[in-house]
């Protein structure tokens, strides 16, 4: 089974800035492990149908509305109903004022009682995605990720072939580290990944020979971004001359990632080659394919040569850790 992760309430607070009506324990101790939000305006009215009170459970101002039109026996009855469930977490948008018995009855339970001021729809964006991302399912694997003109460019490779030594040149040619040896993927919607950095080494460098440098600090902050979007992933590889490289690139290989297909290359490295460059034109290009460009493509067609039974797409292979 699947490892289920879960964010403290106590990040979710300070992460939207919301003011803390009621908890029953210190928020660093509460924890939310459910991706999901839900707005109960059926549950208000008696259906639980379906109900899965493991969600934050948002009130707006329709929500609010509702309730001030029944009377408060009934108004009372509903909430406790709402909140005997036992709910992660109860959040009023817009700043609204609460109903006194909602306080007595969030007590009762030991449910947490938030507010925030934002309004209902903006909030319940911001906190899916918030919550997507932190409780994304994730591996973590060797390599270096790298950003080049917009792309996230995920480097792999057995070690020593040189991913750390092409980080530090693409960084010098202005593009951004985002980690380095170890790159922690996370999977935050079925058909994207991000990866990131461990808190612990992020922005370090080991260099062959010379040792440990901070790119941070030594390059600044314009040379190193926190998270990252996959886009493409290098496995760099030493030059085999029995080994039939692709030349055309008429046939898109992939890499399976957490059950994500990535569009990935191989680059067969020897002296002479330079490697920053060459994974420059890889991003710009591959950049150009998802923009519906193929060049190998257009160079068939100008040629007046038929590529239309040649199948588009190679291998996808599951992802090599080394």
């Amino acid at each position: 089974m699947a490892e289920k992760f879960k964010v403290s309430l106590a990040k979710i607070i300070s992460e939207f800035n919301m003011e803390v009506i009621y908890t029953p324990a210190p928020p660093e101790s509460l924890f939310i492990d459910e991706a999901d939000v839900n707005r109960p305006g059926l549950q208000l009215m008696g259906f639980y149908e379906y109900f899965n009170p493991e969600r934050i459970q948002i009130l707006g101002k329709m929500e609010f509305a509702y309730l001030a039109t029944v009377d408060e026996e009934v108004r009372r009855e509903r909430i406790e109903l709402l909140v005997s469930q036992k709910l992660p977490a109860m959040v009023i948008t817009r700043e609204l004022p609460y109903f006194p018995e909602m306080l007595e009855i969030a007590e009762k339970y030991q449910v947490p009682l938030l507010r925030s001021k934002d309004s209902t729809s903006n909030f319940m964006a911001s906190l899916i995605a918030f919550l997507n991302l932190n409780l994304a399912p994730r591996i973590t694997r060797h390599g270096v990720l790298i950003e080049i003109y917009g792309e996230g460019v995920f480097i792999t490779g057995e070690s020593g072939v040189g991913k750390s030594e092409t980080a530090i040149e693409l960084v010098k040619r202005g593009h951004r580290l985002v980690a380095d040896d170890a790159v922690e993927i996370r999977k935050v919607s079925n058909i994207s990944l991000v990866g990131a950095s461990p808190d612990n080494i992020r922005h370090f460098l080991e260099l062959r020979g010379i040792g440990i440098i901070n790119a941070r600090r030594l390059f600044g902050i314009g040379a190193v971004k926190v998270t990252e979007k996959i886009d493409l992933v290098v496995t760099l590889e030493p030059w085999d001359s029995e080994k039939i490289y692709d030349r055309m690139g008429m046939v898109d290989d992939y890499t399976s990632i957490l059950g994500v297909n990535i569009p990935a290359l191989t680059i067969p490295v020897k002296p002479g080659r330079n490697l920053a460059v060459i994974l420059e034109v890889a991003a710009m290009n591959n950049r150009q394919k998802k923009m519906g460009y193929n060049a190998a493509q257009d160079l068939m067609d100008k040629l007046g040569l038929d590529m239309d039974d040649r199948p588009k797409q190679g291998t996808v292979k599951e992802f090599d850790p080394f």
